[in-house]
């Protein structure tokens, strides 16, 4: 399971009701093209930079309603300007992920929790929010609960892929946090194993599943069909948490995964979920 920027759209699941499938994959495909351009390997980062400021300047003119222009990136505009145009989409959170993968092209490090927050608010919440959109979900709690389970997702991705992403220079951890534990970026670039990091990452593990059970009610709260597909969100979440922790939280070092054998306990714990977040912790 990777809980990455884009990857928890419910593309094609049966989940997804039919009629809202094409909007649902426009915003994918929309995401994944960006989040591409931002990570094109070799490509200079000033050349990313200009592709995503092309790309920005699409968006704004497909939103003031323009055709898309002829290119590589009218099969992403064309469907997303008629789901724009069919739900009334809000320009707010698209231009919230083009600006947390324009920041993705010379990632910083981010002082304490609530700059990685600030980052998150706009590479992982929008999602939440534009999938509530589309049910016409829009009261202040239900944002707020969308937006805990989206941060806490996009930091499980952080913890679960520590050792691929440090030694990149990726460093998500916060300095604040570090600090405290007596841990260095340069450290975790060379990924050296210590009982410090373990309880680093045990602090920030916690830290997400706290974020992880603070939102979770909104599945309870949603009808149908993407309140159960919320349910699975958030127990895949909290049971990469659960992985994280079976390896003493040494993801320095070994990247956890979900396969086949996790899909009937997941279900299980989907079926049984309860709607309070002391039921949730209890569970898991």
């Amino acid at each position: 399971m990777s809980v990455d920027h884009y990857e928890n759209f419910p593309v094609a699941s049966w989940l997804c009701p039919p009629a809202l499938r094409p909007a649902v994959q426009a915003l994918y495909w929309f995401a994944r093209t960006a989040d591409d351009l931002a990570d094109e390997g070799d490509v200079p980062a000033c050349e990313r930079l200009a592709r995503l400021a092309a790309y920005r300047a699409e968006l704004a003119r497909v939103l003031a309603d323009a055709p898309p222009a002829p290119g590589p990136w009218r099969t992403v505009f064309e469907p997303l300007q008629q789901a724009v145009r069919r739900h009334r989409l809000p320009a707010a959170p698209l231009f919230d992920l083009l600006s947390a993968f324009e920041q993705d092209v010379h990632p910083p490090t981010y002082a304490d929790r609530a700059a990685l927050l600030d980052y998150c608010r706009r590479s992982a919440n929008p999602i939440g929010r534009l999938l509530l959109h589309l049910y016409r979900v829009d009261d202040a709690t239900a944002l707020a609960r969308s937006d805990a389970v989206c941060s806490a997702l996009q930091l499980i991705n952080f913890w679960q892929d520590l050792g691929v992403d440090a030694p990149r220079g990726r460093h998500y951890v916060p300095l604040a946090d570090a600090r405290r534990h007596g841990v260095t970026l340069a450290q975790l670039e060379a990924r050296d194993d210590t009982p410090a990091v373990r309880a680093l990452v045990r602090d920030l593990c916690a830290w997400a599943r706290a974020l992880m059970l603070d939102g979770a009610p909104l599945a309870h709260d949603l009808p149908g069909r993407i309140g159960w597909e919320l349910r699975l969100v958030v127990q895949g979440g909290l049971r990469v948490l659960d992985r994280i922790a079976r390896l003493d939280h040494a993801t320095l070092r070994q990247r956890p995964t979900l396969g086949a054998a996790d899909a009937l306990p997941l279900l299980w714990r989907a079926l049984t979920m309860r709607p309070t977040p002391a039921a949730l912790e209890r569970a898991a």
